[in-house]
């Protein structure tokens, strides 16, 4: 399968969704990995998580167009990074899809979740009373999903584990349409910063991207 969707979001910095068609076997032939990724990827079972891992990896060098091994290490907080390439990077996966986001001019987050009704109910883990008091009720599934990715996109843009979604991420109201931008702030007391995050409506899923 080649890359499903592919969006320039800025002169260097884009994403790209990747619909995993193939077997393990296949995505792993198309990758160059070290003794210590070799070592990582037998831990996995061979379920949806290898085929995530997989996925992202071969998105990664298809966006990056390099047959080289790249050199992609998870830091403290488990924030991808490219050793030796001057590009930020963020990774994403659900269900069928892997997703990239790369650029070389700013730190990056994104955030792909399957659009499912269970959202409604940890609504309240991750908005506060007055977010939840702007979503669209004829859209509210769908609005719901945008704010969680929202969040999550700009959680992983920070790239910091101590932070909650509730407390310290806050959305400015938005109306939903299937895509679009808003506004959000980070603000945890020590640190404020304001981001225009994007967001689409993919087949029956919903993507959240972003740049520092």
């Amino acid at each position: 399968m080649a890359i499903a969707y592919r969006q320039q979001v800025d002169d260097d910095t884009e994403f790209a969704l990747w619909k995993i068609e193939e077997t393990a076997d296949e995505l792993y032939s198309q990758l160059q990995l070290d003794d210590n990724e070799k070592a990582y990827t037998k831990q996995l079972s061979k379920n949806k998580r290898y085929l995530h891992w997989l996925g992202t990896r071969v998105l990664l060098r298809k966006m990056l167009r390099t047959d080289e091994y790249i050199d992609c290490k998870v830091d403290a907080h488990g924030k991808p990074y490219l050793v030796t390439l001057p590009y930020h990077i963020s990774l994403s996966h659900s269900f069928d899809y892997a997703a990239v986001m790369i650029s070389k001019s700013g730190p990056v987050g994104i955030d792909i979740e399957q659009v499912k009704e269970k959202v409604e109910r940890i609504a309240h883990k991750f908005l506060r009373p007055e977010e939840l008091a702007f979503i669209d009720q004829q859209n509210k599934i769908d609005h719901l999903y945008v704010c969680w990715c929202a969040k999550e996109a700009v959680y992983k843009c920070y790239g910091q584990k101590e932070v909650s979604f509730a407390d310290d991420i806050f959305l400015q109201p938005f109306a939903y349409q299937p895509g679009g931008d808003l506004r959000a702030t980070l603000d945890n007391g020590t640190i404020n910063f304001n981001f225009t995050v994007g967001y689409l409506k993919y087949e029956d899923y919903m993507i959240g991207y972003v740049k520092a």
